[in-house]
């Protein structure tokens, strides 16, 4: 019950903010992962928490993103969902950390990933709602260290600890 009931909140809290991404700058818009201006992409979105201390990311993938042992989700697919959900969770810490709220009007910096580590504990199965949750461990200057959790069907099922750097909008 607690499950459907926190699923519920998310939903709630994902519906009335506006994502990460979508405050990206014009150029940095075309991520395959989550770039909202991707046609094939897979549009993944992140949220600030209501605290603004995580940042979280839902998901249910398509069956064509089944790994090696069937009826689950491939290593690759899970790497990219931490890739592209701690880049926005960088981009939302270090912009959090400038005392800076996401309106509609917000062009977010851009951070890309320096070093992403990903333990998989568990088998992550497909048909099933994946929720993707971050923290900032550390701030630099350009640097942020985000730490993530995915979660489907009441498990953790992998964990991952990422290096995102700042880069300037001409890069």
């Amino acid at each position: 019950m607690g499950t459907l009931i926190n699923r519920r909140i998310r939903k709630k809290v994902m519906m009335q903010k506006i994502s990460i991404q979508s405050t990206y700058g014009e150029r940095f818009q075309h991520c395959w992962g989550c770039g909202p201006k991707n046609e094939q992409g897979l549009h993944l979105k992140s949220y600030p928490s209501d605290d603004g201390e995580t940042c979280i990311a839902t998901v249910v993938p398509d069956a064509m993103y089944t790994g090696g042992v069937p009826h689950n989700l491939f290593g690759g697919m899970i790497a990219t969902l931490f890739d592209c959900h701690g880049t926005a969770s960088a981009a939302w810490f270090a912009h959090r950390q400038k005392g800076l709220e996401l309106t509609e009007d917000t062009v977010i910096g851009r951070f890309i990933t320096a070093h992403l580590e990903v333990d998989f504990k568990k088998p992550v199965p497909m048909g099933e709602e994946i929720n993707i949750t971050s923290h900032v461990e550390e701030i630099g200057e350009r640097k942020v260290v985000v730490a993530m959790e995915m979660e489907a069907a009441g498990d953790i099922r992998a964990t991952a600890k990422m290096v995102a750097v700042g880069v300037k909008d001409t890069m």
